[in-house]
């Protein structure tokens, strides 16, 4: 997921995309901890998304507008 396609949502979508994230990274250490994760750079996958989009709601709350 790009920067870029996280400032096209709204921010009802960002708080959605935000839960659906933070459900994934728990699913993905409840995989890790029991040993069924295949992929284990899809957790720094999405922890960086969920950088994304909180930064995204950050600079909204801001009102920083980015070029």
């Amino acid at each position: 997921m790009k920067a870029k396609d996280v400032r096209d949502l709204s921010v009802n979508e960002l708080e959605e995309k935000l839960s659906d994230l933070k459900e994934e990274l728990f699913n993905l250490r409840f995989q890790l901890a029991t040993g069924q994760l295949d992929n284990p750079m899809r957790i720094s996958v999405v922890r960086k998304n969920i950088a994304r989009v909180k930064t995204v709601m950050r600079e909204r709350e801001l009102n920083i507008r980015q070029a």
